[in-house]
């Protein structure tokens, strides 16, 4: 089964692409399935060393491009004995600037040939919001823990401001989209980001051709439930971002990779058999390296968490970078572009980071308005859409939510 995602991009396509190959994977098709990401800037063939066979897959260490035609592309999807997952986002298909014939061509193509998924957004003006934060932190998407805090350390500091004509062409290139995916596809599912985002697990085992599958859940994978995963994915990153270094575990998870093995003493352990326990037991002089290279305080704290957060770190955090790791090993092996996304900002947190929210919301509403498109948005609606969707991504206790 092919799968394709349209997109507008911020409405969680990443995430979902990402997820349906790991589900489909463990379904255990008559294929295997590989994830392509968007299918316009750049596929390239090589022989996949784990499957033994020519896949497809995206170009390894060089910049992806519009350097194939439509229909060089197809001729690619055509010549792969696999299934594919992958996307089309609507500013791509216009930055390409491909004849209307072609684009026909490619779009028949892909509607006989593909299961097509359309994202949709409910709420617009978090949509628009989300490409304004986009804007300065030029990251569509991050995938670890680390590069979370490294792309918005200064933007939690300091915040944002949106220009009213950033935040008005982002709302009309969504409805430029709408038009564009409904004229041109045969649509067999709808993504709708606020329903689906919560329950995602549930969205995709219950698409046409996932249903049936047994023991396919995300704990039978990997041995916790996938909202515990996703919401440790979102927290570790947000403590340390919130000047809450809760402890040397969680310290040692957000060390680079790169940068440890470039300063590994001969007698250090491998990062990934390093903890506080294991720190704690190593020769004296082994042990103070290690902290003064990555300032690591065990047992200390810049900020002490409650009780229930610090629990909820400690006990899942073995099973999360297991996880992690199992993830990782599939985009080694070339099933997987890039791993599981991070949740960016709840629609709470994006009022906090931008300065000129409040002016945002009178441009949207005027937006609105004008193009009899989308939701009219009251302060006593944003209270209560922030609260409801803050509680689900990061219900860990009321004391933690007071710190977003």
């Amino acid at each position: 089964m092919n799968v394709l995602i349209l997109t507008p991009d911020r409405v969680g396509s990443t995430l979902l692409q990402r997820l349906l190959t790991v589900y489909m994977l463990r379904a255990g098709f008559d294929k295997p399935v590989i994830n392509l990401h968007e299918l316009t800037n750049g596929l390239v063939k090589y022989h996949n060393e784990t499957l033994n066979q020519e896949v497809l897959g995206k170009s390894q260490g060089t910049e992806w491009g519009y350097f194939q035609t439509l229909s060089e592309i197809q001729e690619l999807l055509m010549s792969s004995d696999h299934y594919k997952t992958s996307r089309l986002a609507h500013y791509h298909i216009v930055n390409r600037k491909d004849s209307i014939a072609d684009q026909l061509k490619f779009y028949d193509y892909l509607n006989k040939n593909f299961y097509i998924i359309g994202c949709r957004r409910e709420n617009l003006l978090e949509h628009a919001l989300s490409w304004a934060i986009n804007g300065h932190s030029k990251k569509l998407n991050v995938y670890s823990p680390r590069e979370k805090i490294n792309v918005f350390q200064d933007i939690y500091s300091n915040g944002i401001e949106c220009s009213e004509q950033s935040l008005k062409k982002y709302l009309t290139n969504y409805k430029e989209y709408i038009s564009w995916s409904d004229t041109y596809f045969n649509i067999q599912s709808y993504f709708n980001y606020e329903q689906a985002i919560t329950n995602v697990e549930d969205y995709i085992l219950n698409l046409d051709f996932m249903k049936g599958a047994t023991n396919n859940r995300w704990s039978d994978m990997f041995g916790q439930s996938f909202d515990t995963y996703n919401k440790c994915h979102k927290l570790i990153p947000d403590l340390a971002l919130y000047n809450v270094l809760n402890s040397a575990d969680l310290a040692i998870h957000l060390i680079e990779e790169e940068k440890y093995n470039l300063l590994k003493g001969t007698q250090w352990p491998k990062l990934a058999d390093l903890s506080a326990d294991k720190l704690n037991s190593l020769p004296y002089e082994i042990r103070e390296e290690i902290k003064n290279n990555f300032s690591i305080e065990v047992g200390e704290s810049q900020q002490k968490p409650t009780t229930e957060i610090a629990e909820f770190v400690s006990v899942n955090l073995p099973a999360y970078k297991n996880t992690t790791n199992e993830i990782d090993n599939l985009v080694s092996t070339g099933f997987l572009v890039t791993p599981i996304p991070i949740k960016l900002q709840t629609f709470k947190e994006k009022k906090q980071l931008i300065k000129n929210f409040t002016q945002c919301v009178e441009w949207y509403n005027n937006w609105v308005s004008d193009n009899n498109f989308g939701k009219l948005y009251s302060e006593n609606d944003i209270d209560q859409t922030s609260l409801l969707e803050n509680s689900k991504f990061t219900q860990v206790s009321e004391e933690f939510r007071l710190l977003f």
